[in-house]
């Protein structure tokens, strides 16, 4: 534990304050670029299928641009130091957004803006994981502000579009971005990248991403947390349009929305004590298992009642799946490697999984309807004998230790 003094850094508020404000700055640009980017596309005059397109194209490349940029990031001497440039960088790349409606433009103003903003989560997560551990805060209080900054977005914004163009849809996204520039230079703990001091060349900073790249463990983990996340993809594409085919209102599918997005923030504040005494291995099985049973279900078309409940299940499918990866990761590599093993657990989970998952998940929607919730199913399932086999290999190598 560190005193009072180290947990302020100086500045005055202690540090859990602080990370929840900044989450709460970097969610209030994802709260609107994820639900309202395809209105705003829409509006620049592109297709459907042009849409699909511009959003999938970071997710695809992620894999490539997240350990990259993360490589990138541990050349400077503190953390917060690449937020603030991916943050102004990509403020600037959602700005071209308002420069053009040629599809190709589109193309590169929204990977540039996404690309650079999805590469800040993970960098303070390293940070937030490290600093919960030592100055004993639950890491789920301020990634649970984020999501409820995220929510607040998301109406505020609803409730703008009512009298506004979609145009301050883009506005709203790039002033966000350079808010939360502002946010990373004032408010995150100015921690240094290598507690040595020094700073390892290039060549030795790539070095140790080939290390990750040659950890089977590692693989497993992040490929297992990939396969659940990404099992999300045809529910956050077609949920709303299945329901309003069952005869939900509008309204109503705002509040199964926020339902979910409920239950995530209260299983991050209230039940991290539980993850401690289980591990993340049980409770990424966990997740998977929830996965397989809730978009098996949606698959049915289940009522209105069935589907409240099936919402709460997201504090599973999703928190308790993303919580148990992160502790995965941070466990599976070395200090020296934090970043690089967050982004490519990024990469992966919010990545390139969802992004092939999404493209699928339009062919499966127009074939299938409601049953391409299967397909989903089968991903989780998938990802629950990869968690199995994770909880195997733990249990295994803590059995030896007690041998020896």
């Amino acid at each position: 534990m560190t005193s009072a003094g180290d947990s302020a850094d100086g500045k005055g508020l202690p540090t859990l304050i602080r990370l929840c404000l900044f989450y709460a700055a970097i969610f209030l640009v994802s709260g609107v670029s994820l639900p309202y980017a395809g209105t705003f596309l829409r509006d620049r005059g592109m297709s459907g299928g042009a849409i699909g397109l511009i959003l999938a194209v970071p997710l695809l490349l992620k894999p490539f641009t997240g350990p990259a940029l993360a490589v990138w990031a541990d050349g400077f001497k503190l953390r917060r130091s690449p937020m603030v440039l991916l943050l102004v960088g990509a403020g600037l790349g959602y700005a071209g957004l308002l420069a053009g409606k040629n599809l190709f433009w589109l193309i590169l103003a929204w990977f540039v803006g996404q690309t650079l903003m999805s590469t800040v989560s993970p960098l303070i997560d390293v940070i937030t994981l490290r600093r919960a551990r030592t100055e004993g805060f639950n890491y789920g209080l301020p990634r649970g502000v984020g999501s409820s900054a995220f929510i607040a977005a998301n109406l505020a914004m609803g409730a703008i579009l009512t009298f506004a163009a979609p145009t301050i849809i883009a506005l709203w996204i790039v002033a966000a971005c350079f808010a939360g520039a502002l946010a990373a230079a004032a408010l995150v703990p100015p921690e240094r990248v290598h507690a040595e001091g020094a700073k390892p060349g290039r060549a030795e900073r790539w070095k140790g991403l080939g290390e990750l790249m040659r950890n089977r463990t590692f693989l497993l983990a992040v490929g297992t947390a990939g396969l659940i996340q990404g099992a999300h993809a045809f529910y956050y594409g077609f949920s709303a349009i299945l329901w309003r085919k069952q005869g939900i209102p509008e309204p109503m599918i705002g509040v199964l929305w926020g339902v979910g997005v409920a239950a995530e923030v209260g299983f991050m504040w209230f039940l991290e004590p539980l993850r401690r005494r289980w591990g993340p291995e049980r409770f990424l099985i966990l997740g998977a298992l929830a996965a397989v049973v809730r978009w098996t279900a949606y698959a049915f078309q289940p009522p209105l009642w069935a589907l409240f409940l099936l919402q709460s299940l997201h504090a599973l499918t999703f928190a308790a799946s993303f919580l148990a990866s992160l502790r995965l990761i941070e466990k599976l590599a070395p200090p020296s490697a934090a970043s690089p093993a967050q982004a490519i657990n990024s990469a992966l989970s919010s990545g390139f999984t969802l992004g092939i998952a999404t493209l699928a998940s339009g062919p499966l929607f127009d074939a299938l309807g409601s049953f391409g919730y299967l397909a989903t199913a089968g991903m989780a399932g998938l990802g629950l004998i990869g968690a199995i086999s994770l909880s195997r290999q733990s249990r295994s190598l803590s059995h030896d230790r007690l041998r020896y």
